[in-house]
């Protein structure tokens, strides 16, 4: 069932909600970009998802395909949410930093499911070799 989390960035410049399932399940993958400051996300619907405060103070990061827009708070560095577009996720989404929600205990969200993406090779449906690190 689906509940309404808060989170944010590390200063409180930047805040959001969005309603997530975590028995649905989260991901982790093992890109250049999760690799250097590991990302465990849960992915919503642009229905599911209410930027708050702080759009401002976001500056945006592509890399590769550039099909995520990976923001960070202009202040504290820190990534809250991604965002994209691709239509095998029924077009627009966010990937939530798990780790930037409020009062979200870690163990909601690792009972259900956890995905390992194989981001290095470009290989988004099966786990890389090693996971112990994301």
């Amino acid at each position: 069932m689906k509940k309404t989390y808060q989170g944010g960035c590390h200063c409180g410049a930047v805040q959001f909600e969005c309603d997530i399932d975590p028995t649905e399940g989260t991901s982790r993958c093992s890109c250049s970009v999760c690799a250097k400051g590991p990302f465990w996300k849960a992915i919503v619907r642009n229905d599911s998802f209410r930027l708050l405060m702080g759009g401002d103070v976001l500056s945006d990061y592509q890399f590769g395909s550039e099909t995520i827009h990976h923001l960070f708070c202009r202040h504290c560095g820190i990534k809250p949410f991604g965002r994209g577009y691709l239509e095998s996720l029924g077009g627009t989404f966010y990937a939530i930093n798990v780790a930037c929600l409020d009062r979200a205990a870690p163990e909601e969200f690792a009972a259900g499911p956890i995905e390992y993406q194989d981001g290095r090779n470009n290989v988004w449906d099966k786990a890389p070799a090693e996971t112990r690190h994301l």
